[in-house]
């Protein structure tokens, strides 16, 4: 039986009937990870525990990934060597050095809400705009696409990338881009916060600073059962 560690605010619940199928736990270097919640559970556990496959449990009436099956039923299923394997598509952002990544969205946004930034953006070596002025932009993921970004541009996508212009001052188009695009987002007045999902961590970039949104090599994992 493989290792396991729980996320979840109310972990503490699940773990007897984890231990009941037969499940060992770990708190460290676990084979896989159980998340007992729902899609931000899933984003804190991807961020804690990179690329180690994911069994979701639910205890949120939102779950996207989660299955049909009762959490005992998903357990048993697993045990029994009865699932696959699938990967999700991540995002990762360069800015100041640094990096994040996300498995739902990455969001430029304006560190005070009460001013509008100017942004020039690019993908690959067209451009997008000079000066474009709003809240910012959020680039989604096709598991993100029903959050932030479907609330944005009222659709979701199933392949790619989707590049949302929140609250712009002039009309521009949503895009779905191929998956191996690469968008610049160039501040000309700021300040913007970048970050990813429903991280802590985020990075601040001010005039003459640059954001690079791209998919990132890992993938996501998740278990399903059927």
């Amino acid at each position: 039986m493989p290792t396991v560690s729980i996320v979840g605010k109310r972990g503490n619940e699940v773990k007897p009937l984890v231990e009941s199928v037969g499940f060992s736990l770990v708190s460290r270097d676990p084979e896989l990870v159980i998340c007992f919640g729902g899609d931000g559970t899933f984003m804190h556990a991807e961020a804690t525990f990179p690329g180690i496959p994911k069994v979701l449990l639910r205890d949120s009436a939102i779950c996207k990934k989660c299955s049909n099956f009762t959490n005992e039923e998903v357990l048993q299923h697993i045990a029994a060597g009865q699932y696959r394997i699938e990967e999700l598509l991540k995002l990762e952002v360069e800015a100041q050095g640094r990096i994040l990544r996300a498995v739902n969205d990455v969001i430029l946004h304006n560190s005070d809400p009460r001013h509008a930034i100017r942004y020039a953006l690019r993908v690959g070596n067209r451009s997008l705009g000079e000066r474009i002025i709003g809240d910012g932009i959020v680039v989604a993921t096709p598991f993100g696409s029903t959050g932030y970004y479907r609330s944005i541009t009222d659709s979701s996508f199933e392949v790619g990338i989707g590049l949302a212009f929140n609250n712009s001052t002039e009309q521009s188009d949503h895009l779905v881009l191929p998956s191996d695009s690469t968008i610049v987002a160039d501040i000309v007045r700021g300040p913007a916060i970048v970050y990813a999902d429903n991280q802590e961590e985020s990075i601040t970039l001010g005039e003459g600073m640059s954001a690079t949104v791209r998919c990132a090599a890992e993938r996501a994992k998740i278990i399903v059962v059927e």
